[in-house]
């Protein structure tokens, strides 16, 4: 398993908490998201 995005459903490309934006523009923002959100020490 596995992969970021399952959260919200895994459809298309978005953040695991609903964020369209953050694909380009935020990736620091996002990556520290996960991070916080998914602690499966993968990071």
């Amino acid at each position: 398993g596995g992969g970021e995005g399952k959260t919200s459903g895994g459809r298309h490309p978005v953040s695991p908490w609903g964020q369209s934006e953050g694909r380009t523009r935020k990736r620091k923002a996002s990556d520290q998201m996960i991070v916080r959100r998914r602690k499966s020490g993968k990071r």
